[in-house]
């Protein structure tokens, strides 16, 4: 039986390089989640290129997603023994939603030096964090919908934070799939974007929709919890960045991302 990540990113065949698609409701925030729709654009590109896993991933959001069918465009701009290129364009009726750049590798045969510096935050087991799904995030007055398909567990200090605001920019916890679905590489772009943004713990805001966001997917990871940090160090003119880096239940870093994003105001009470 199909998970709602394997239905809600299927797409079909409709032509050379192209592909028909359904963006779902049940990944709402406030419209559809921005890793979401990426997900949906990347599964068609999976299709069209010869390695298995997303590596290096870049979308521009050119305009608002809705409900409703779409179509992706795919363009396979290299395909070598290592790594495969392509561009990708999503759209819903005559309008373009998403431009992405995406190249492939196969994650499980790369092999060479590693060095890694970060740490993992240090976190209480999940039944120890606060629980989200059942009740409102910062800035909702009900849970939206994505948050029944993502379990996103903030350690206490970070939900403490969500609510007082007022703190640096900062976010951790646990993260995986509510459905507890078997997490693949092609989980990671949705997974990067899918935690309330960190300006939150800071600041009272309006939604914070994403302009543009690169994700690096580092590994495939092993069975279980991903653990989160999130954190925006510059708000500039109402336009921030955010970090996101996820590692695995064995500590390995299996995904890093970075976006762009506007800060809307908060709206009136």
């Amino acid at each position: 039986m199909a998970t709602p990540f394997v239905e809600d990113t299927r797409v079909v065949a409709a032509g050379a390089g192209r592909w028909d698609a359904q963006v779902s409701d049940r990944w709402d925030i406030a419209f559809p989640n921005g890793g979401y729709v990426l997900s949906v654009a990347l599964a068609a590109v999976a299709a069209e290129v010869g390695h298995p896993h997303p590596l290096a991933v870049s979308a521009h959001y050119l305009s608002t997603c809705e409900h409703g069918p779409a179509r992706v465009d795919v363009t396979v701009l290299k395909e070598g023994r290592s790594l495969s290129t392509a561009a990708a364009t999503l759209w819903q009726g005559d309008r373009a939603r998403m431009a992405v750049l995406a190249t492939y590798a196969d994650l499980r045969a790369s092999t060479g030096p590693t060095l890694v510096s970060l740490e993992p935050p240090s976190l209480p087991p999940p039944d120890q964090c606060a629980f989200l799904g059942d009740r409102p995030a910062a800035n909702f007055s009900a849970p939206p919908p994505i948050a029944s398909r993502v379990d996103f567990r903030p350690s206490p200090a970070t939900a403490q934070a969500l609510v007082a605001r007022g703190s640096r920019a900062y976010l951790e916890g646990w993260i995986r799939l509510a459905d507890g679905d078997r997490l693949g590489a092609e989980h990671l772009p949705l997974l990067a974007d899918a935690a309330p943004p960190a300006v939150f713990a800071a600041l009272a805001t309006g939604w914070v929709p994403t302009i543009e966001l690169t994700v690096h997917v580092r590994g495939v990871p092993a069975p279980g919890w991903l653990r989160a940090r999130i954190e925006t160090r510059a708000l500039i003119e109402g336009t921030l960045e955010e970090d996101c880096v996820l590692w695995d239940a064995d500590g390995r870093v299996v995904a890093m991302s970075r976006q762009l994003a506007r800060v809307l105001p908060a709206a009136a009470p």
